[in-house]
């Protein structure tokens, strides 16, 4: 029987030409944010003391870095998509992984929620808003709510009603249709990881790993799954917040911003429902969860308790204020989010041999 290997030829040219394309670039973008004086704001303020005096020495530092990210990514999916259309070659048709069915719809929103944050970091860098520092973290529930809820229309009307998609999976348990519920719970999905990806955005380096971990593993997962296009698109996000890291590991030339976090949760969470394995992501994104629970600890205590359990939080920062240096608290976060990554994916795989 003979076997074709370009499905995973399709996967990691992809991903290496968003690695190579990313990395001739980048320098030109951080120039660009340099000459504009497009920095980092970290704001003087009395409810979080420790973080603002642990990282003063942070301001100015160009943002908006997930430029980089969902720039690459839209150059490569118009490029190969027109050179399909317009050359009707087959080796531009096979490289094309812009489909309806798998990768519109993750497309749409990476773009759509980058615009919103690219906003943010621009109120943020003009000193705009409340406090003079982008939106309140109430007005931002409010923004990805939204986002999500027009997403999650979209994606209820095509996938509910136009493929009857109503079905979850649980892992060694079967599938399970849960009816109009797939609607809020899409919602819910995506909403909490945005929030969760946007908490663990706060050291050089940090989220742009921890992403970079969970976008391959889910292109793993869909590639066992048949979603090549899915799984290449994960690729080409990868190879981008490689090339990212070059430049953002300690001491960052730049940070990620909302145009990057918020776009990149948002789209993980919509490929986590789009997998049918969102049960995994808590497993696979461990941190984020662990990030997210840290800072409704803290806030839950400080309303009623009148107390902090962290020293700062999310909890990265506690232990940065615990005295750990940057770069040690990344790497050992980086081990971490690779070793539950690997434990997510052995219970994909094992309930797939199920």
């Amino acid at each position: 029987m003979e076997i074709s290997f370009f499905p995973l030829i399709k996967i990691f040219f992809l991903s290496t030409i968003s690695f190579l394309i990313a990395l001739i670039w980048v320098p030109f973008l951080i120039c660009f944010l340099k000459k504009y004086n497009l920095g980092k704001t970290i704001r003087e303020s009395a409810d979080t003391p420790i973080f603002s005096k642990m990282h003063q020495i942070k301001s100015g530092t160009p943002t908006m870095g997930g430029i980089l990210i969902w720039g690459t990514t839209l150059i490569l999916i118009f490029l190969f998509f027109y050179l399909s259309k317009l050359t009707h070659l087959p080796i531009f048709e096979q490289l094309n992984f812009l489909t309806r069915p798998e990768t519109l719809l993750p497309f749409g929103a990476l773009i759509a929620s980058a615009l919103v944050g690219l906003g943010d970091d621009f109120l943020n860098i003009k000193k705009i808003g409340p406090n003079g520092g982008g939106l309140k973290i109430k007005h931002r529930l409010i923004i990805y709510t939204l986002i999500a809820t027009l997403i999650a229309c979209f994606g209820a009307y095509w996938f509910y009603y136009k493929l009857e998609w109503s079905t979850i999976h649980i892992p060694f348990w079967g599938n399970f249709n849960i009816g109009f519920w797939y609607i809020p719970l899409f919602i819910f999905v995506v909403v909490a990881t945005a929030f969760s990806v946007n908490e663990i955005d706060g050291l050089d380096g940090l989220a742009g790993g921890t992403l970079l971990i969970s976008f391959v593993s889910f292109s793993v997962i869909a590639f066992v799954l048949g979603k090549v296009n899915l799984a290449a698109f994960c690729g080409v996000i990868s190879g981008a917040l490689l090339a990212f890291l070059w430049f953002n590991v300690y001491p960052a030339k730049f940070f990620m911003g909302d145009t990057g976090a918020m776009s990149l949760g948002i789209t993980l969470g919509i490929v986590a429902m789009l997998t049918n394995a969102f049960l995994l992501l808590p497993i696979i994104g461990f941190l984020f969860i662990i990030e997210s629970l840290s800072v409704i600890i803290q806030f839950l205590s400080k309303k009623f308790c009148h107390k902090k359990i962290f020293l700062s939080s999310p909890i990265h920062h506690h232990l940065e204020a615990k005295g750990w240096p940057e770069p040690t608290i990344v790497m050992r976060f980086w081990i971490i989010a690779g070793v539950t990554a690997m434990i997510g994916l052995i219970i994909f795989l094992l309930d797939k041999g199920a």
